[in-house]
């Protein structure tokens, strides 16, 4: 199994990038925790689907809680769950006010160990979508813009692109 490879051209003008070629994972539909726990059943375990889903949706529920008490959560060889703000400031701290200087809470989750950046890039294999490959041989145009379609029809991201 391979991570496929779709290439796109920067057309942000004001990039000091703009015009060049870049390579992006292809993402495709995500799954829930019913497809996971499906998965993981069937990886010689005893837990049931059943088992394994209930077990999951409680450590959803369970991580929430604790990252909203400011708790973070590791779970090994995955990442660090925690919660950030995203706040404005004040002019003194009498003047700051949680209801209209804290603009939002978001999750943040940090890769470590066997997830981290290095980890990923050592153990990843790399194959371009036959999209990508069409482009390269001259046979399709390079795209602009965010998408991860590969035009095989099995989906693919339709989230904006909102990377720098």
């Amino acid at each position: 199994m391979s991570l496929k490879i779709n290439l796109y051209r920067n057309n942000n003008q004001k990039s000091k990038n703009y015009g060049q070629v870049y390579g992006r994972a292809h993402n495709s539909k995500p799954i829930g925790i019913p497809e996971l726990a499906k998965h993981m059943s069937d990886h010689n375990t005893p837990y049931s689907k059943g088992v394994i889903q209930g077990i999951l949706t409680d450590m959803v529920s369970c991580i929430k809680e604790l990252m909203l008490l400011g708790q973070p959560v590791k779970i090994s060889d995955l990442c660090i769950f925690k919660a950030q703000v995203v706040s404005t400031g004040a002019d003194t701290a009498k003047d700051y006010d949680l209801r209209k200087n804290i603009k939002a809470v978001r999750l943040s989750a940090h890769a470590t160990g066997e997830v981290s950046r290095k980890k990923l890039k050592e153990d990843s294999v790399l194959e371009f979508t036959k999209l990508a490959e069409a482009i390269r041989a001259g046979q399709a145009e390079l795209p602009t813009g965010s998408s991860d379609d590969d035009g095989s029809g099995d989906g693919g991201s339709t989230e904006p692109d909102v990377r720098p």
